[in-house]
């Protein structure tokens, strides 16, 4: 009877053990991103670049700058791989919402990253946010998402208001080169996203004490399918700069637009979003010449970190494409997640929000320094670039120490 009592508690025990060292093999990732719906693209290839950041961090490879690219695994927690499980919000906040709610009640998942638009972005946080659980949002702008006062919200990617921010200190270094830069038209989709770079933009030009001036304030809806009475109004308005805040289909509709009704400006400038995707400059070709956007990777980034042509390699064999900006952004968030999950004292929710919160990862992945949070849950570490479309490239055009080649202005000589 009493070896039965023992045989009975030693096979508890290696049942338990064998539970514990299978649940110190795999850590879950719940990726929110829209891959199906009219944002597929953007998100097949987030998609991809979180399972290039997967394979470097369950791997062993030997990129410069870049922590826990060697390691096998998450090191202080017994060399665990980090397991991604992707849902699809198919672009939409009410999809998003449910599938945040799917994942907290499935309860494998360690971590939310998400969700791409910060019209998804805001909804599928405020769930976690009220389930107490981590969410680390990789991409989305809108620097309203960082001011609700959240605690388990951290965000990688550059804001609104960094990205304005760096336009205004950029047309200011164009005003002393003797450039004309006072008139501005804002153009800008009717989303979270849209909305709060617009706020951002008018915001400047008020501070500016009349240095600049709002000529022409033109929202859309998202997914437009015809933009002409915008285009119009945008030209009779005759900007020296256009600033857009739009997502790639209606940002590739609005460039064929301008130059079938001929607008001319100096620079025409954009938030995140439709101009990053590589496929902006490879379709459109010479209608987007000289096009120029907020950027924290471009290709050329690599003539400054030649360690990084290893990644960009790994993502073009996945997608045929080189990183962009906001793809580098989402693999730099899967570091700062292992970072988390290496530093936490355990793997609840509360440690690893608590890891976040103490988040200090010099990472050379982008400009800056890396990965720092803020009391809001914004990244502080974080800078950004411009890139200008040249030749059917992004070239890296300001500030000097990031920049590899020459501005072209206007746009259109």
């Amino acid at each position: 009877m009493k070896k039965s009592i023992y045989l009975v508690i030693l096979l508890a025990l290696v049942l338990a053990f064998s539970s514990t060292a299978k649940a110190a093999e795999e850590i879950e990732v719940a990726l929110l991103y829209p891959l199906s719906g009219a944002l597929t693209e953007a998100g097949k290839r987030m998609k991809a670049v979180y399972e290039v950041a997967a394979e470097v961090i369950n791997g062993s490879y030997d990129i410069k700058g870049v922590p826990y690219a060697k390691t096998g695994g998450v090191p202080d927690k017994g060399g665990a791989k980090i397991v991604l499980k992707f849902y699809d919000t198919q672009g939409s906040p009410e999809v998003g919402k449910a599938e945040t709610e799917r994942i907290l009640q499935e309860g494998t998942a360690k971590l939310i990253i998400g969700a791409y638009q910060s019209a998804v972005s805001k909804p599928t946080s405020f769930v976690a946010e009220r389930n107490k659980f981590p969410y680390l949002c990789g991409v989305s702008s809108s620097a309203a998402l960082t001011e609700r006062g959240l605690k388990y919200f951290f965000r990688v990617a550059p804001t609104d208001f960094h990205d304005s921010r760096m336009f205004f200190t950029f047309l200011e270094d164009m005003k002393k080169q003797g450039k004309e830069v006072k008139r501005v038209a804002m153009v800008y989709e009717r989303t979270e996203f849209g909305v709060h770079a617009m706020k951002e933009v008018k915001k400047r030009i008020a501070e500016s004490n009349g240095a600049y001036e709002l000529v022409a304030d033109v929202p859309y809806e998202y997914k437009a399918t015809d933009v002409n009475a915008e285009v119009l109004k945008v030209k009779a308005a005759k900007p020296d700069v256009i600033i857009h805040a739009t997502l790639f289909s209606e940002m590739t509709l609005f460039a064929k637009t301008y130059q079938n009704l001929g607008v001319k400006t100096n620079a025409n400038l954009s938030f995140c979003g439709g101009y990053q995707n590589p496929k902006f400059a490879s379709q459109l070709g010479d209608t987007v010449e000289g096009y120029m956007g907020s950027c924290t990777f471009a290709e050329d980034f690599i003539s400054k970190k030649a360690q990084l042509k290893q990644i960009n390699e790994m993502y073009k064999a996945k997608t045929g494409m080189n990183l962009d900006g906001i793809a580098m952004e989402g693999f730099t968030t899967l570091f700062v997640a292992a970072d988390a999950f290496n530093r936490a004292k355990d793997l609840s929710p509360d440690a690893i929000r608590e890891a976040l919160a103490t988040t200090a990862l010099e990472i050379e992945t982008m400009p800056g320094k890396g990965v720092k949070f803020d009391a809001s849950g914004q990244n502080i570490w974080i800078d950004s670039t411009l890139s200008q479309i040249q030749k059917g490239d992004y070239k890296v055009v300001w500030p000097n120490e990031w920049s590899t080649t020459t501005m072209v202005w206007p746009m259109r000589p």
